[in-house]
């Protein structure tokens, strides 16, 4: 019965489990907020980012403790988009709480169920100082996109990037009130800067047109086909040996009439712009139908993702067509105008008027390189989960470390009339942790501003935060910072549950 009575094994692998999680936390801390620095990851690829979520993703974690923080920060993508440096770093402030408490030898079991009953006050709290908000205030909705985009390398050009965040949610959300931020659609293109980045009526296709046929076509007839326009492959690979001459000719002559007959049939069902999807088995067109297409004024556009198939025939209204027999013009989308337009050293193909389109929008994306575009696309998508939580829950609270002090500051009080009142205090003292590391980070002194603080907040200054750009405490809400309500719980829920997982482990096991 010796192994039974063996305690100190169990408090070794639960500190193990604290500091690979708190290593984690600890890495990523230093990107949290508006002076938040970047972090880069070089691998296959180099990644430069400041979003919490992208840095675990691409991080190399092996301790299986400090993978949870980032399913944790994947988890808090998916649920609000934003806030995915905060969770992390909220989790790991409270597994030193823990840590504490298991030292004074509190049980494991009480901290998880005392931190969860917290949990649950804190978005009590949360909800009751948020501020509700209407989806036709649009001043609202532009500041919370601007506080998302103001810890994010494009902080500069929030003036430019929050209205076209803003227009292109309130353009696809739907009967339900939600939003598929799949229905919006960015294009990047190197050349330019991130000034020229712009919300397009329509649709925008990355794909060039191919030369020799028409770049422009008013009154577009557009047909999505998911055959080949080249002459037809057996499955097997085989030989066939020719030697007479006419026979070749016979052969070509054939190939020719086929593919006239294809493309005569997509002309006769009143299609003059043909988009092709991508082709594995064979190729998508060959030069013949190419130039047939031409001749016949069609104007023809190859290699469409496979993905981007169901975007597409959203946002036109036509159908994917499979064989040649089913092309009919019942399956087509009509737009206006379709053209190839060239503009900062690039083309794109971009089809307005649509008649009966779906709710799309499309966002073309310029930048000087690709690391530039790929974080500012991460920016926008964080910017474009912020408005989507805001319409699937409809209250703002304010930034700057206001909410955590606040709620912190309650559940001290809260603490004194509770049985376990030390897991309570705890984890009020945790919350602190996104105002210690914002002053920090802005190169403050924590111990004064967090202090100062809470002395604001203790006579009623209940939307007084950290103003970074001016290094002083001030009312985040006259400053505009604001964020959706529903980051900050989902963050406070999720960073809660994975503590309390990591606590009710005592042994690590290999699988055999």
């Amino acid at each position: 019965n010796d192994t039974f009575n063996q305690k100190d094994k169990a408090t070794q692998v639960r500190l193990s489990n604290i500091m690979a999680a708190k290593a984690v936390a600890d890495a990523i801390r230093t990107s949290l907020g508006p002076r938040g620095m970047d972090k880069m990851i070089y691998g296959k690829e180099v990644v430069i980012s400041n979003d919490g979520a992208t840095i675990l993703k691409h991080m190399s974690v092996l301790h299986p403790a400090a993978r949870m923080l980032v399913d944790l920060s994947a988890a808090q993508d998916v649920e609000a988009g934003d806030g995915t440096t905060s969770v992390v770093v909220l989790a790991g402030s409270l597994l030193t709480a823990a840590q504490k408490l298991l030292k004074k030898g509190v049980h494991p079991t009480q901290i998880a169920e005392g931190f969860q009953r917290a949990a649950a006050e804190a978005v009590k709290i949360l909800e009751d100082i948020a501020i509700p908000v209407n989806l036709d205030n649009r001043e609202a909705l532009l500041k919370s996109a601007t506080t998302s985009l103001s810890s994010k390398v494009v902080a500069q050009y929030s003036n430019v990037l929050a209205p076209i965040v803003v227009d292109s949610v309130l353009r696809v959300v739907n009967m339900e009130h939600n939003v598929d931020i799949s229905d919006i659609r960015i294009v990047k293109k190197i050349g330019g800067t991130i000034d020229d980045t712009e919300l397009v009526p329509g649709l925008v296709l990355n794909q060039n047109v191919i030369p020799g046929g028409p770049t422009r076509v008013e009154k577009a007839k557009i047909g999505l086909i998911q055959f080949q326009l080249s002459p037809p492959k057996p499955d097997m690979d085989n030989q066939v040996v020719v030697n007479d001459y006419r026979q070749m000719d016979r052969i070509l002559k054939e190939e020719r009439a086929y593919l006239l007959n294809l493309v005569k049939q997509i002309k006769k069902a009143g299609c003059n712009v043909l988009l092709i999807q991508k082709s594995i088995l064979r190729d998508a067109v060959n030069s013949l139908s190419l130039h047939f297409l031409a001749k016949l004024k069609i104007m023809a556009i190859k290699e469409v993702e496979r993905d981007e198939i169901e975007f597409i025939c959203k946002a036109t209204g036509c159908k994917p067509i499979a064989d040649i027999d089913s092309f009919t013009e019942d399956k087509l989308g009509t737009a206006d105008l379709v053209e190839e337009i060239e503009s900062d050293g690039s083309r794109i193909v971009q089809i307005s008027g649509i008649k009966n389109a779906g709710k799309t929008a499309s966002i073309i994306m310029r930048g000087a390189n690709q690391y530039v575009l790929d974080e500012a696309e991460r920016s926008i998508h964080d910017a474009l989960c912020v408005i989507r939580c805001l319409v699937k829950k409809r209250a703002l609270i304010v930034g700057g470390g206001a909410p955590e002090i606040e709620v912190s500051l309650r559940l001290n009080e809260l603490a004194k009339a509770q049985a376990d009142s030390i897991c309570f205090q705890a984890f009020a003292d945790a919350m602190e942790v996104i105002p210690t590391t914002l002053a920090e980070n802005t190169g403050l002194s924590p111990i004064a501003i967090v202090t100062e603080l809470r002395n604001r907040h203790a006579n009623g200054e209940k939307t007084a935060g950290i103003n970074v750009r001016k290094g002083m405490i001030s009312d985040m809400q006259q400053e505009n910072v604001i964020q959706p309500l529903l980051v900050t719980t989902s963050a406070i829920e999720l960073a809660t549950e994975t503590v309390r997982m990591l606590m009710k482990i005592d042994d690590i096991l290999a699988s055999r």
